[in-house]
C-alpha cells in the first residue's frame, strides 16, 4: 500500500467504488459474486499499481477470470499479478 496525498484520496476512492461496482456486475453470477465480494474486502487497501491490475483483469471478461481462478484455463503472464494470487487465495477460503 503506497502512501497517498490529500489530493488523491478523493480520486482513489471514486477509483475503487467504480471498481466495486464493476466486479459486482460482470455479467455472470458466479463472478459477481467472487469479485464483487473481494473488491469490497479488498480493493480499499490495496494501491495504484494493484488496482490497475484489477481493472486489467476485468478487461478480460468475466468466463476467462472464472476459468482462471477455478484453474479450468492456464493464466496468461500478463495477469499472474499479485492481484489475481489474491483473488485465488480469497475465493479458496470462502
Amino acid at each position: 500500500m503506497s502512501p497517498q496525498t490529500s489530493s488523491s484520496i478523493p480520486e482513489l476512492s471514486y477509483r475503487v467504488r467504480r471498481l466495486i461496482y464493476q466486479a459486482s456486475y460482470t455479467g455472470m453470477k458466479e463472478t459477481d459474486l467472487l469479485l464483487g465480494y473481494f473488491a469490497k474486502v479488498h480493493l480499499p487497501h490495496l494501491g495504484d499499481a494493484d488496482l490497475t491490475n484489477f481493472e486489467n483483469l476485468l478487461e478480460a471478461g468475466d468466463q476467462q477470470i472464472y476459468a482462471w481462478v477455478m484453474g479450468s484455463s492456464q493464466l496468461p503472464d500478463e495477469y499472474d499479478t499479485p492481484v489475481f494470487h489474491l483473488i485465488k487465495k480469497f475465493n479458496k477460503e470462502q
